[in-house]
């Protein structure tokens, strides 16, 4: 009776995590995408800046004023030699996901950027020479070709905002690459992430932000008609972004890697539906075809790493065996 108990908190518990999760993630995007589109503050580095303070700030709180989270140490020395570059690629990412919204549609943001495993795979095979088994090559195949036909049948498409969205995900690719060297040796979760990262990249973005953006923001200050429900709506959803790192940590602790993986890609047509039901951006059939095809293609892609990372590490053609010990 009690074992049945327990079962059924853990699956509540599961449940809720990933509906919080869900709930951050989706109305950051759509904030974000109402900023840009109803608020006309076309100003993506600026955005990016003010989700950085608040970030900053908010895992400051957490870790040193309310202590929810013990402070992983980290020594100045690789504070600077770690840290640092991890800031660099961490605020490209935020920033070019920031200005993919400015052009494209949510549904088409969220689509591209599920290319990230194929951009995590090539990255590794490419410049990290590491092999791959065949099984992951092939859950690559449907996601390149749900990503072509998303694309080719995009009816809103911008170039810039393409670019935007893939070059982004090749940075997320190489954020997550370089965690596991640069990061090796400290657990950090993502409150202690955030707590070390946002300070490094709001100073990197302030002064491009202020030199590209700066004259901008002030002409919509003079402009703007209801300025003080815009800045709540801006400064808001800064809130909320560190909100969803929190509401992440939360997640991760509270299902599997695979329930993880599945949430994941479901968070991704959830943000595709919600987008559509408030913006109306037109999708063919086609287009929606594609997105369910990369969704999918994902979904199976998770699958193929989690079942290879339970083989023995004896076992050769795992995901992480170098291409030049590969067993012939």
């Amino acid at each position: 009776m009690e074992e049945s108990r327990l079962c059924q908190w853990s699956v509540i518990r599961s449940v809720l995590a990933i509906v919080q999760w869900w709930g951050f993630n989706v109305t950051v995007i759509i904030m974000n995408k109402w900023i840009f589109q109803k608020l006309d503050f076309k100003f993506p580095l600026s955005v990016s800046c003010i989700h950085f303070i608040c970030s900053a700030i908010g895992a400051y709180l957490v870790i040193k004023v309310l202590k929810l989270k013990p402070l992983i140490s980290v020594n100045p020395e690789d504070r600077w030699r770690r840290i640092f570059p991890m800031s660099f690629v961490f605020c490209i990412n935020i920033v070019l996901g920031n200005v993919s919204l400015r052009y494209i549609p949510v549904s088409f943001m969220q689509t591209i950027k599920s290319f990230t495993p194929a951009t995590t795979v090539f990255l590794q095979w490419l410049v990290w020479r590491k092999y791959f088994d065949s099984r992951i090559w092939a859950s690559l195949i449907p996601i390149v070709g749900g990503i072509l036909l998303t694309s080719i049948t995009e009816l809103s498409f911008n170039m810039f905002g393409f670019c935007a969205a893939l070059f982004g995900c090749l940075a997320t690719s190489t954020k997550t690459i370089l965690a596991e060297s640069l990061l090796h040796g400290y657990n950090f979760d993502s409150i202690n992430t955030v707590y070390y990262m946002a300070p490094f990249a709001t100073m990197i973005l302030a002064v491009p932000a202020l030199l590209l953006e700066g004259s901008g923001v002030m002409e919509w200050f003079h402009t703007c008609p209801s300025l003080f429900s815009s800045l709540i709506i801006i400064f808001g959803s800064g809130v909320l972004a560190f909100c969803l790192n929190f509401s992440i940590f939360y997640v991760i602790h509270s299902t599997t890697a695979v329930t993880f993986n599945v949430a994941g890609n479901l968070k991704v047509a959830v943000a595709v539906t919600c987008s559509w039901l408030i913006f109306r951006n037109p999708i063919s059939s086609l287009n929606a075809i594609g997105c369910a095809i990369t969704l999918v293609g994902c979904t199976f892609y998770g699958y193929v790493r989690h079942k290879l990372s339970q083989q023995s590490p004896g076992t050769p053609l795992t995901p992480r065996t170098p291409r030049g010990k590969v067993l012939q």
